[in-house]
């Protein structure tokens, strides 16, 4: 991150705050030496333009460049142009984080193979990676819970959790926040953003926007504090690390008007749902959203965050906020340094980044308004975060998706038997209840409201129903700290939302098994279960390989739906249950009201507890200072390993990468429907034993009760090859009607899992193509949906449209995306897998956004030649593709 060497606009200048002196790149001074009218930017974008000024180097980065911020004011993003972007430093989880840093391994012992100094493969900027999604919901609801999670996790994750403590010490720049500390996101926004970052430099300090990327689609979270992040895959963080630039276009910004406040008995979930569904509904996709209007004057900073968290499910690539009062009245409240805290507000006004109320608004693309007091109570479901439906509507909603989603008419009222119990289950019957993940559990005022609305339950006489699994997992440790300042911990106790440890568990799959005699009721009679969780994902097969019906809601309704413990009870108008008076209790009776939120917050929030809960965060409890850590700058691989194996992509690399080539005569893997998720291509959760995966590992001999998670096992190419495609929910339309991770072999005919497909394919030299619909590739930045593609042989990817991540990450592993011409898809196109395609134009002379042509030729001998747009976006990709993907290149350029 070494300064510019060029200042073609004059405007690196001083600035002084808390008695220090900083250097910085003035946008004043910019715009009175040539970049007129940027101070009417919107405030995303004058991060951005700081980046380019601060990085000029002639090379990376030109004054034409520069220039094109400034040209935004008229184009407004609509002109295509690419910039190298450099990220102050990069966040990982350890689900990406750990086959990024197996990558980084993997790339020393290529360098001593190709001649180098393994050295060379060294974090250039700071890295930050969080152990915060290992953690699964095995034991819940009682006080042994959270103790009982915690050695499972540490009884299953020894070999990961070693391999990161090594990395640890063999890198610089790279530091590791133990287990049970808590999410990344949140740790992130109270302790590791800085929303100003600083850098010594030849003896001075110079001062600038703090960036992030990070190895977790919800990084966009720590956008609420001002810090401009993004999720990007595990691929293209390992180059950033690597002092490699982010080349991306240049955005559209588009503005989200707020105006008003949230009415009583409104929640932030409440708000981010609605705003999720409009931003959805306009299509924001690559995009930056940035908020502003009178409306963000009574948004919390945790609020706001609450909406930058959801970034990826409303499709943009950032939800942005400003930099306010608030921004400084949160900074100080989590115990930043007053030092820090005045240099964020000098350099925020100085640099015309800070939001003035009644100033003119910046210049967007496109404007959305929404007044924040029409917003109405609401949950989102039965799969996808953007299909909100009302509190009042939830119940005939499922009616609704129960007769045609899930294809079961007239059995509303189905009711069976659960073995060794006093209960039945039927169809939307709550079987998981989950205050979870980082949408939320970062917000003070939704867990204080769960915990009120738990006390006023339990003094009504209420309990949770028998059949639902129960579960509190805190973003942070100062969550714990608060809700037992305020009393309210002995009240979610009472209700069984027990502590059961501190990461993301079933937003991520790691929900834990169900109950036996419920989870056999449930598959023997085929019941639609319901899993109402405080996340941010619900996509299908993620929550439970049991429950089919996944909404997302507030923690206070979390609560609600484990008293009522059904989706077919209109909790605006039917009682939750049953007071201790023989009286029906109703939702309206024990909400509790925005004043006492507030005052529980006042009383029981406190800068004190942030500071002592993160006064030593990188120790570790007893249990991670106990793990022995090999030595040596590269890794000493063990071939026993079921967690980490050295990865195939350098064998046989050389200095110089071999020629592209077409593709020809290659077969159809797969043909998919619109919206098919990372999470489809990649699971996280349960490994089956009857699955690719589960025979190699117990060939191996693992026994299934040590399967472990995909997400875990991550390290290991091998259980994640056969893991690929592999969700129990994908649906291959090469088999109708089948459900789960098979297709069709040509011209065998033989039906068998994809991954057996794909090695013999292989084995007979013929390369595979898949076909997609809209938004392939939505969800979570996994990297591993792209690598897994990669390693089975699958050379193009077909689609009506990509996600951002997703198709970036592809390019990054040396696959091309490539997209159907308006109103064409593989379904207008009659295809049915028995084809063979080839893609010509590839090995010569190929361009970003190139137009090619497939050559599909039918079983019957006919052939249609179809135009495709080459979706290798910018000559940064190009590069990364001529070489075999992103990290060959880095590799290559580090070894020259």
């Amino acid at each position: 991150m070494s300064k510019s060497s060029l200042d073609s606009f004059k405007c690196r200048t001083t600035l002084s705050a808390g008695g220090k002196t900083y250097t910085y790149y003035s946008l004043a001074a910019a715009e009175k030496n040539g970049l007129d009218g940027i101070s009417a930017l919107p405030f995303s974008m004058k991060v951005l333009l700081e980046n380019l000024l601060r990085m000029e180097d002639g090379r990376s980065v030109s004054k034409s460049d520069i220039v094109s911020i400034k040209d935004w004011l008229v184009n407004r993003g609509k002109e295509e142009r690419e910039i190298a972007y450099r990220p102050a430093r990069v966040l990982m989880q350890d689900f990406t984080g750990v086959p990024a840093v197996v990558d980084l391994a993997a790339m020393r012992d290529a360098m001593v193979n190709l001649g180098g100094d393994p050295k060379r493969i060294n974090p250039l900027v700071p890295v930050d990676l969080v152990i915060d999604h290992s953690v699964i919901v095995n034991f819940f609801g009682n006080n042994a819970a959270f103790g009982k999670n915690v050695e499972e996790e540490y009884k299953q994750n020894q070999e990961r959790y070693r391999f990161l403590k090594w990395g640890q010490n063999a890198f610089d720049n790279f530091r590791v926040v133990p287990p049970g500390t808590g999410i990344c996101h949140q740790v992130n926004l109270e302790y590791l953003s800085q929303t100003v970052w600083t850098r010594t430099e030849g003896g001075e300090t110079i001062a600038y926007p703090d960036t992030c990327v990070g190895t977790d689609s919800h990084t966009t979270m720590v956008n609420g504090l001002g810090v401009l992040a993004w999720g990007v895959g595990g691929i293209e963080a390992e180059a950033a690390m690597l002092g490699q630039p982010v080349s991306m276009l240049i955005p559209e910004v588009i503005g989200f008007k707020l105006t008003g406040k949230m009415n009583e008995g409104i929640t932030a979930t409440d708000l981010v749902l609605t705003v999720t569904q409009m931003l959805r509904k306009k299509g924001v996709v690559g995009k930056f959203v940035e908020f502003f209007g009178p409306g963000l004057d009574h948004l919390s900073l945790a609020d706001r965050a609450t909406i930058g968290n959801m970034a990826p499910e409303y499709g943009a690539t950032c939800g942005f906020f400003p930099v306010d009062s608030e921004t400084i009245a949160y900074l100080d409240e989590t115990g930043r340094t007053p030092d820090r805290i005045a240099l964020v507000e000098e350099y925020s006004k100085a640099q015309g980044m800070w939001r003035h109320a009644g100033t003119a608004d910046p210049v967007f693309t496109d404007v959305l308004e929404l007044d924040i007091s029409t917003v109405l109570p609401s949950l989102a479901g039965p799969k996808r975060p953007q299909d909100r439906v009302l509190l009042s509507d939830t119940k005939s909603g499922f009616l609704t998706a129960l007769e045609g989603e899930f294809k079961k008419p007239g059995e509303a009222r189905k009711r069976v038997p659960v073995e060794n119990s006093s209960f039945d289950l039927g169809h939307g019957d709550v079987t998981i209840a989950a205050i979870t993940s980082c949408t939320n559990t970062s917000n003070p005022s939704v867990l204080i409201a769960a915990g009120l609305l738990a006390r006023n339950a339990v003094k009504k006489g209420l309990t949770s129903k028998p059949w639902v699994k129960t579960s509190l997992a805190p973003g942070s440790q100062v969550v714990e700290g608060y809700l037992k300042a305020a009393d309210l911990q002995k009240d979610l106790d009472a209700l069984g939302f027990n502590l059961v440890g501190f990461g993301c568990t079933t937003c991520i799959g790691n929900s834990g098994p169900l109950q036996e005699d419920i989870s056999e009721a449930i598959n023997k009679n085929d019941l639609v279960a319901g899993a109402v969780i405080s996340g941010n994902r619900n996509f299908e097969g993620r929550v439970n390989p049991d429950v089919k019906a996944n909404y997302l809601a507030s923690p206070p309704l979390v609560v609600a739906y484990a008293i009522a413990g059904s989706l077919q009870i209109d909790l605006t108008t039917e009682p939750l249950g049953t007071g201790s008076d023989g009286r029906p209790v109703y939702l309206k009776d024990i909400w509790p009201s925005n004043q006492e939120i507030a005052t529980f917050i006042r009383e029981n929030v406190t800068k004190k507890m942030f500071q002592e809960k993160y006064a030593d965060v990188f120790k570790g409890d007893e249990n991670w200072q106990k793990i022995a850590v090999p030595a040596g700058e590269t890794y000493a691989w063990d071939d026993r390993s079921t967690y980490v194996q050295n990865p195939p992509y350098f064998v046989g690399m050389e200095r110089e990468p071999s020629p592209i080539t077409d593709i020809e005569k290659a077969r159809i893997l797969g043909l998919f429907l619109d919206s098919i998720t990372t999470d489809h291509i990649s699971p996280a959760g349960s490994i089956k034993e009857a699955s690719p995966a589960g025979f190699y590992l117990r060939d191996h001999q693992v026994r299934p009760a040590d399967f472990n998670q995909y997400g875990t096992r991550r390290g290991n190419h091998q259980v994640m090859m056969r893991g690929t495609f592999a969700n129990i929910r994908i649906k291959n339309q090469m088999i109708p009607g089948i459900e789960g991770g098979v297709t069709i072999h040509e011209p065998s005919g033989e039906q068998m899992p994809m991954y057996d497909a794909a090695m013999r394919y292989k084995d007979e030299g013929v390369p595979l193509v898949v076909f997609a619909g809209k938004e392939y590739g939505t969800g979570s930045s996994r990297d591993w949906a792209a690598k897994g593609t990669a390693l089975l042989g699958i050379r193009a990817v077909i689609a009506e449209s990509f996600e951002r991540i997703h198709r970036s990450n592809l390019v990054g592993m040396g696959v091309v995306p490539l997209v159907f011409g308006e109103g064409v898809s593989w379904k207008s196109l009659g295809l049915t897998g028995k084809e063979i395609v080839t893609i010509q134009g590839l090995a010569e002379g190929l361009q970003p956004r190139q137009i090619l042509t497939a050559e599909i030729t039918c079983a019957n001998g006919d052939v249609t030649e179809v135009p495709l747009v080459c979706r290798i976006d910018t000559l940064e990709e190009l590069e990364y593709f001529r070489n075999g993907g992103i990290l060959q290149y880095v590799l290559r350029g580090l070894a020259a």
